[in-house]
């Protein structure tokens, strides 16, 4: 069920029930392009919706955005992927592996055998919260690393993410990639924004 919220005079949240329906809408949204949005912000169960009043109104904006019908996982395959070479080294590869019941080499297979999507961004810049296909739930470490590395990629619930920086985190670690997440010289200094679609390839 798909709910409007209002947030300030300029913008609205819709409230989805789970972030499979946010990464559904998300991608309506974008491949609709409605006029008078200037940006839009998915999270967990969230998308907030900025609008430009000099161009509509904000009521008729959300109404149109919420009449959307959300692109499924089968619309969604034709967007283009990154791919990001990982050396699967990670100091928390056997109890990562451990939490999905498998050995270490299933779960590197299983990690770059399918494909990832952006569901939202946050905890730093360039930090993509990445949801697969396959339905894991690995928990955090029971105590966080004071300075994981930069090019970290690490596991925690059902997402995988990329340590843009060095920064603390409880994350299980399986890997690291010299992939550069968060580049200010670039146009987008996101290597990975919401929506995108990502597969990982064991470089070891």
């Amino acid at each position: 069920m798909t709910r409007v919220l209002p947030y300030g005079d300029r913008a609205f949240l819709l409230e989805l029930d789970d972030v499979q329906q946010v990464i559904g809408h998300h991608a309506a949204i974008v491949a609709a392009a409605p006029a008078g949005i200037v940006d839009l912000v998915p999270a967990a169960r969230t998308i907030l919706v900025q609008v430009d009043l000099s161009v509509r109104p904000l009521h008729e904006v959300a109404r149109e955005v919420a009449a959307l019908t959300p692109l499924s996982a089968d619309d969604e395959r034709s967007a283009p992927v990154l791919e990001i070479p990982v050396r699967y080294d990670g100091p928390d590869l056997a109890e990562a592996a451990a939490a999905v019941g498998v050995e270490v080499d299933e779960l590197i297979r299983r990690h770059a055998s399918q494909t990832w999507v952006a569901a939202f961004t946050g905890f730093a810049p360039g930090f993509a919260y990445l949801l697969g296909e396959e339905e894991w739930e690995i928990p955090r470490r029971a105590s966080p690393r004071t300075a994981v590395p930069a090019g970290a990629v690490a596991l925690a619930g059902p997402f995988t993410g990329i340590y843009p920086r060095e920064s603390p985190g409880g994350w299980q670690v399986v890997g690291r990639t010299d992939v550069a997440l968060w580049d200010l010289a670039r146009a987008q200094p996101a290597l990975i924004v919401a929506g995108q679609r990502v597969r990982f390839r064991a470089d070891r």
